[in-house]
């Protein structure tokens, strides 16, 4: 097996407490590599040499336009790379080729893109009510930032976070999930090639209650950015509030995918499909809450069934697999637990529901795509995040009745709208407390485009313009340009 190291200070080091764990290849349930256990040691370690980055050094006397350069370079090493980047993420998380193919094909656009932003970042001049002065604003960085990535799209996740951080003069540290640790060390490896000065980007590997935390706590660390499960996500942000840190999450979903009757039906199949049997739903933007117009809800279930019934499983390597594994035990167990209780709920099992015995499945933690009819939103599997090929199917009478339901949870990740009337497409995506919201298409991201949650979803945006602002804060300037001095005592 390969035995990775840690990345800090532009160094590959050995974990402070000289173990490492096996990181685990779901098709076929072996260990397939070694990973540092880092703790609070390598925590430190790693927060104090990104601060010390950041205050001295080539990285804060570089221009803007100097760590845009960077960052395109990067860009490119990441194309050149991207099959390689690629099966390290299949071997380790199990999704497809043709997914994290085309992600990290695409990846590299996030540090173009933020890359050319880099250095447009503007102040502004302030037409003061006060004679005597002029005053304008700056951008300037946080400091060390935390990324701490999931399991689910690794290198495309981190893309979202380093880029904009990077761009906008913060250092960075940071910390893979434990069951997909290998891809992020292996990236690292083209930061380094890129010609990123040492302690700019560092990377800290273990589990979160021994590595993430102290990362989170550390008294150096100006802000935290997560994507993972929303207690997780509150657990940070309770930790950062104590320290005023700040904070970006995206977290959870149940994201509603309504079909209106007088949608194209083929297409919102298609896109039924796709919302939470693509990635076998691992993504938090699954719509794993389908909401069919009563008119047409037997008809188009019946349609789904023929469709996802026809879905191949077997090894993600395989570009003809459409279905992969589960990505982690833990996580399969817990899938089958939520198919458990939707059938104790009283859930009507339309396919699937349970493990997958196919022979193309081999040994892996493979879950067949099940769905269900008959789902109340009141039901746990209507309202708790299953992160599975887990899909709930819920008739509703009209618009009023379709709103309802879909802000009926706790999350506002994202939603889908099925529909060829354009006045219901725009007021449904004003009424859906959701940060994207999808008309007659789903799980679209582009660099270009906010994404981020409402409610439990999460705060902050990743991607697009606004993004940068998330790692940058801004000051305000005074200049006196002849006012006298006059009473000390009374604000000026």
């Amino acid at each position: 097996m390969q035995k990775y190291q840690m990345y800090i200070g532009g160094e590959w080091v050995a974990p402070s407490s000289g173990t490492w764990f096996e990181s685990f290849n779901p098709f076929t349930g072996e260990p397939w590599a070694l990973i540092p256990r880092g703790n609070a040691a390598d925590a430190d370690h790693a927060v104090r040499t990104a601060h010390a980055a950041f205050t001295d050094g080539p990285w804060p006397q570089m221009t803007a336009t100097q760590r845009g350069a960077l960052l395109r370079k990067l860009g490119d090493l990441v194309a050149q790379n991207a099959q390689h980047l690629a099966e390290t993420e299949v071997r380790d998380n199990g999704k497809l080729l043709a997914e994290m193919a085309g992600q990290l094909n695409y990846v590299p656009q996030w540090y173009y893109y933020f890359g050319g932003l880099a250095d447009k970042v503007q102040g502004a001049v302030i037409p003061l009510d006060k004679k005597g002065y002029f005053n304008f604003t700056r951008y300037e960085p946080l400091g060390v930032v935390v990324a701490i990535t999931p399991w689910n799209s690794p290198l495309m996740l981190t893309a979202w976070k380093l880029a904009p951080a990077l761009a906008a003069g913060n250092t960075v540290v940071i910390k893979p999930s434990e069951f997909t640790s290998a891809s992020a060390l292996e990236f690292v490896k083209l930061v380094e090639q890129a010609g990123f000065p040492a302690g700019v980007v560092n990377v800290v590997t273990g589990y979160g209650k021994e590595a993430g935390m102290p990362l989170v706590e550390h008294p150096l660390t100006a802000k935290i950015t997560f994507t993972g499960s929303d207690a997780t996500g509150r657990l940070i942000a309770e930790t950062a509030a104590r320290g005023f840190k700040k904070v970006g999450l995206e977290l959870g979903g149940k994201s509603p995918n309504i079909v209106f009757e007088d949608a194209v039906i083929e297409d919102a199949v298609n896109g039924a499909v796709s919302g939470i049997f693509a990635a076998t739903g691992q993504t938090c933007i699954a719509g794993s809450r389908l909401l069919l117009q009563e008119s047409i809800h037997d008809d188009f279930v019946e349609k789904l069934l023929t469709l996802a019934k026809t879905a191949k499983m077997g090894n993600p390597m395989s570009l003809e697999t459409q279905v992969g594994p589960v990505t982690t035990q833990p996580q399969y167990q817990k899938i089958l637990s939520y198919i458990d209780v939707a059938k104790n709920e009283g859930a009507t099992l339309r396919m699937g529901g349970g493990p997958a015995t196919r022979p193309e499945c081999g040994k892996g933690w493979f879950v067949e795509p099940t769905i269900f009819t008959g789902v109340d939103n009141n039901m746990r599997i209507a309202q708790e995040e299953v992160f599975g090929p887990v899909l709930s199917i819920i008739p509703f009478k009209d618009e009023e009745d379709a709103v309802r339901i879909a802000n009926d949870v706790r999350f506002g990740l994202g939603a889908g709208v099925w529909t060829r009337d354009v006045g219901r497409a725009i007021r449904m995506s004003e009424r859906i407390k959701a940060g994207t919201v999808w008309v007659n298409t789903y799980r679209a991201v582009s660099f270009m485009s906010p994404f981020g949650g409402y409610k439990d979803s999460g705060v902050g945006r990743e991607n697009g313009q606004s993004a940068i602002y998330e790692y940058l804060q801004m000051k305000s300037v005074w200049i006196n340009t002849g006012v006298k001095t006059g009473n000390p005592f009374v604000m000026r």
